[in-house]
């Protein structure tokens, strides 16, 4: 870069239902943020099976690159994330081995108990400290034992999607840490594989690369790809577990906030310094997820605004967020409530059907209108999130007088004020695109612009607004 020219840094934040590349640089000391292209994504119904299409992914990856050299902002470096659990096995000549399926696939079911035929419930949580669901990428492989052995037989290399994209760019093959700890796989204590559990397991252990940190270098654009989007830049690692990268965002100077990051899942925890392995976190269904750092998420997984994304799709996208959540507030006196945890809503044919099943079956009202629906949804969400505090308090021995809800669904008033209510807590709101400021922050951090996470945090609380939700019910 010339003197006096702006360092960008480009985050490639591709969720479940859409993708984003996102430039940012630091302007006095503020983050300045431009979403330069946005695709969408989705699992793809196709014989049966929930599958993601890897190679149009990468397309897009690639087109919104070219938007960089369109609009004369080069980037030094680039880093992308994604959701977690879901991979791909390549063979001796780097190519896919089966389909790539997404977590709400049904192949798993049964798998858990598969596993632990091999080893307990109870000692593979002791041993890995996160929590059990059946996308977990322990039970996707153990699909593939039991399915189809001969991939497992003919695999050399297993990559998690942000690294596979990596590699796409850059032609090494790298894996990083936080995303890698959402396999179930991974061994707190060390922060490396557990090649004992995985021999245990069955599966090929040598498929397994060493594990990288957020802020490690993977290497240069190829020289196609560079012909392809008209420029060269570093390809870095973020946290690339998204959760991880959001994190990263909380804008706050505790030592140890607590955090809602909102979006298609709800992840609610805190950070801490040692995995929580034990027996009462474990029965609670808390996780200790890798983060930046080393810092581990120990949260829980709360299914978040799937509910009313699947709700909203079968109106055919008639109204907005806002109109829905207009509608569940006029309805709030509507007294039943769902478990939203509950497996039922994982990938059901039709969530609106599914919610009035739940109502009915379990002795409830049934909600008749859309406005009665959605009031079901945020109500049980926010209890839920409620109840979720009170565990972790009780768990780390700590009380918070505050929550931050950051990422997409940090957007969601409504949802904001009622769980300031339902928490007894203060809420603070935003930033509403924390993935991509976590993926940024780690470039930033690498590359020297920002010193550590506790100055990255601080230029976040700088950057963007906060909005703040007080507790009513005080």
């Amino acid at each position: 870069m010339g003197e006096g020219m702006q360092n960008y840094y480009l985050a490639v934040d591709i969720g479940a239902s859409s993708g984003r590349h996102i430039l940012g640089h630091l302007e006095d000391g503020k983050m300045q943020l431009e979403e330069i292209y946005r695709f969408e994504n989705g699992m793809k119904k196709q014989d049966g099976k929930l599958l993601w299409d890897v190679e149009h992914l990468f397309a897009e990856i690639c087109n919104g690159m070219k938007k960089c050299r369109e609009c004369g902002k080069i980037p030094v470096s680039m880093a992308i994330d994604t959701w977690a659990v879901d991979y791909v096995l390549l063979d001796g000549n780097d190519g896919v081995l089966g389909d790539t399926y997404g977590y709400r696939d049904s192949r798993t079911a049964g798998m858990d108990e598969k596993v632990y035929e091999i080893i307990p419930e109870k000692e593979l949580y002791a041993r890995t400290g996160i929590q059990k669901q059946m996308f977990n990428t322990i039970y996707q492989l153990m699909a593939v034992k039991q399915q189809t052995p001969e991939l497992l037989e003919r695999a050399e290399t297993f990559l998690m999607l942000p690294d596979y994209f990596q590699f796409l760019l850059t032609g090494v093959k790298a894996s990083e840490y936080t995303n890698a700890t959402s396999t179930q796989l991974v061994n707190p204590s060390d922060k490396q594989w557990d090649r004992d559990l995985i021999a245990r397991l069955g599966y090929p252990e040598g498929i397994f690369m060493p594990l990288n940190m957020p802020g490690t270098k993977v290497e240069n654009l190829k020289s196609e790809i560079q012909k392809e989007v008209g420029f060269d830049c570093e390809v870095v690692m973020c946290a690339s577990h998204d959760t991880a990268s959001a994190v990263m965002a909380t804008p706050s100077d505790e030592a140890a906030p607590l955090y809602i990051s909102s979006g298609t899942w709800s992840l609610m925890g805190v950070e801490s310094e040692t995995a929580h392995c034990d027996e009462k976190s474990r029965l609670a269904n808390f996780t200790n997820e890798g983060g930046y750092e080393y810092r581990f998420r120990y949260l829980k997984n709360i299914m978040g605004l799937w509910m009313i994304q699947s709700v909203r799709h079968e109106t055919g996208d008639s109204y907005s967020f806002a109109q829905l959540c207009e509608m569940a507030e006029e309805n709030k006196a509507f007294p039943s409530r769902v478990d939203v945890n509950d497996d039922c809503f994982l990938a059901p044919q039709n969530m609106t059907e599914e919610i009035k099943a739940y109502c009915t079956r379990s002795g409830q009202p049934c909600p008749e209108t859309l406005g009665e629906v959605v009031a079901v949804v945020y109500q049980s969400l926010a209890e839920c999130y409620g109840r979720t505090v009170k565990e972790l308090e009780a768990n780390t021995g700590k009380v918070y007088d505050s929550i931050h809800i950051i990422g997409g669904g940090s957007n969601a008033e409504y949802l904001n004020q009622l769980t300031a209510d339902a928490a007894q807590k203060k809420v603070y709101a935003g930033p509403g695109e924390a993935t991509a400021v976590g993926n940024l922050m780690a470039q930033m951090i690498r590359n020297g612009e920002l010193e550590s996470l506790a100055d990255a945090r601080k230029c976040v609380m700088k950057s963007f607004e906060i909005k703040i939700f007080n507790n009513k019910e005080a």
